[in-house]
């Protein structure tokens, strides 16, 4: 005597009994059915097993003259430990990609794009940002020429401009308009103070003759 097929003992064509059709039928709808903020609390914390996934990474570091000891994922950007870790907020995040300045920083002296080192790459150096360039209530020479030539318009590229004018003046790259310009090209500002800036830079650079 043959054996009927699934179709002829009215199972589903795909395999499996009926019963387990009839789950997953109520499982998909009851999830249809399931309220929006369950649904979301349920990613979150999926999310936060999966994060528990990577391990943190203790990071020692010195920024703007004060010693820092924090745990991050080995993911974590340098320019994300300043913002978030340490709530040095002067840094921007533009472009994240390394491509607009904004995240300029010095790290042993050597302007960077933060948003491109990792942060555990940084154990034991030296960072200095935007917020620690003043000295007590003194702003850097470079911050006042740029606040006298009005620097900036919308100021959130000028935290990076700063930095790599800081830098650029200390490489001796000052010598013309031009050398100035081509050496700050990696600092994109879309108000277009270009202009101004470089009169800052030459400021700086002439009173340090």
């Amino acid at each position: 005597m043959s054996k009927k097929t699934n179709q002829e003992k009215g199972e589903p064509l795909l395999g499996g009994s009926r019963r387990d059709f009839l789950k997953q039928s109520s499982l998909l709808s009851a999830m249809a059915l399931t309220p929006g903020p369950v649904i979301k609390a349920a990613e979150e914390q999926w999310d936060e097993k999966i994060a528990d996934v990577f391990e943190k990474v203790q990071v020692n570091l010195e920024v703007n003259g004060v010693m820092h000891s924090v745990k991050v994922e080995p993911r974590v950007t340098l320019l994300d430990l300043l913002r978030e870790e340490l709530n040095l907020t002067g840094s921007k995040k533009g472009c994240d990609r390394g491509q607009c300045g904004a995240c300029t920083v010095h790290v042993n002296g050597v302007r960077i794009n933060s948003c491109l080192s990792l942060a555990v790459t940084n154990t034991g150096k030296k960072i200095t940002t935007i917020e620690g360039l003043a000295t007590n209530d003194q702003l850097h020479p470079m911050q006042e020429a740029f606040i006298k030539h009005d620097g900036f318009q919308c100021g959130y590229c000028t935290s990076g401009q700063i930095m790599s004018a800081v830098a650029l003046v200390k490489e001796g790259r000052t010598q013309s308009r031009e050398q100035i310009s081509e050496f700050m090209s990696g600092n994109i500002c879309r108000c277009g103070a270009y202009s101004n800036i470089v009169k800052a830079i030459q400021e700086v650079k002439n009173s340090q003759l």
